[in-house]
């Protein structure tokens, strides 16, 4: 005995329920619409965040600098596709339990932030930087940002 269209339309409008119900709830459990803004409290809504905030309250950079503007890209684009790719990312790295204690950033964005430090402070390191392989900001600025 097979499925009838009728069963299977049952069927996939259920399982499109249950997807839409599930990320409905998610999407509004972890305060979704937030990761839409530029408000660096939102980065703190992951408890694992919580000691990078802080460190972030306490920086030189918060006067001049959000979240954003050191981890994502500033072309709109760039931005909120990155905010997407890390979001789902961290979003199932942090419900799953798969991160390192502590935390660290990934290559891409690490080369995203270097890129962004480059262009903050460009006049300071056109003038100290030698021809050649440029050195990475963080490699003598590692705490920068989310200093202790």
């Amino acid at each position: 005995m097979g499925w009838s269209w009728s069963g299977m339309r049952i069927g996939m409008g259920a399982c499109v329920g249950v997807a839409l119900g599930l990320g409905g709830y998610t999407f509004l459990y972890a305060k979704g619409t937030s990761y839409l803004t530029n408000d660096p409290a939102a980065c703190a809504n992951c408890h694992v965040m919580n000691d990078q905030y802080s460190a972030w309250l306490k920086s030189s950079h918060r006067a001049v600098a959000v979240c954003n503007d050191c981890h994502t890209p500033h072309s709109m684009v760039g931005k909120y596709l990155t905010k997407m790719e890390n979001g789902f990312r961290h979003s199932t790295a942090f419900t799953m339990g798969w991160f390192p204690e502590p935390i660290r950033i990934t290559a891409g964005s690490a080369a995203v932030a270097e890129a962004n430090c480059r262009r903050c402070h460009s006049d300071v390191v056109q003038a100290i930087e030698a021809p050649g392989e440029p050195l990475p900001c963080a490699r003598c600025h590692l705490g920068v940002g989310h200093a202790d």
